[in-house]
């Protein structure tokens, strides 16, 4: 983590250690993901009367928490990432931390219309009719390696759409983080060929 920068260490280096190190790694990641799996929140009947939603909002109030899932999340994605894109709405309030977390910039990719300059935009669907993403035409640059920021992996589609426009304009995608993986809606399998970085799958 760049100097001077908030956060903490959640897993040991293994170096030299070898062994003693990386098995102190994976007991910090385990104990790391019992308690931010613990402040997930299911709630029964949201947006939709079929739906479990998983609210996140309680690991965002534990400071703690937050600190230190905002660092795993950051910590694969030192030295190699120019730039974070956090996917509209919840991917800004843990793309934004990440970036600081990175010592990057942040680009916003958000709904059509919502963006003031002139935008390059790219359609995905939803189960019922069709959707787009937007992002500012220099919002990056042919070359910038770029991290995709979201709060949830569900079906996929956002974070494809996300991948193909900045690949459109030129950016290497170097990797997605996200706090939550939904394995039942089956998104990593359209995710092929991209680094996923994801603290809890449920």
């Amino acid at each position: 983590m760049p100097a001077g920068r908030p956060g903490r260490h959640v897993a040991a280096d293994a170096g030299a250690g070898g062994g003693a190190g990386a098995k102190a790694d994976v007991d910090a990641d385990a104990e790391l993901r019992r308690r931010v799996g613990a402040l997930v929140r299911d709630v029964v009947g949201f947006p939709q009367p079929d739906v479990t939603f998983k609210d996140i909002t309680p690991v965002l109030a534990d400071g703690a928490a937050f600190a230190d899932a905002v660092a795993w999340l950051a910590a694969p994605f030192e030295g190699r990432t120019d730039t974070v894109a956090a996917i509209e709405a919840r991917g800004f309030i843990l793309g934004s931390p990440v970036a600081y977390a990175l010592g990057t910039g942040l680009v916003p990719v958000r709904k059509l219309g919502k963006l003031p300059a002139a935008t390059m935009a790219e359609a995905y669907m939803l189960e019922y009719g069709e959707a787009t993403l937007e992002m500012h035409l220099d919002a990056v640059k042919p070359g910038d390696r770029v991290l995709i920021v979201d709060d949830v992996i569900a079906t996929g589609g956002t974070l494809v759409a996300t991948a193909s426009v900045l690949r459109r304009a030129g950016a290497d995608v170097v990797g997605v983080a996200a706090l939550l993986e939904l394995l039942a809606l089956g998104g990593r399998q359209r995710l092929g060929g991209l680094d996923l970085h994801v603290l809890l799958s449920v």
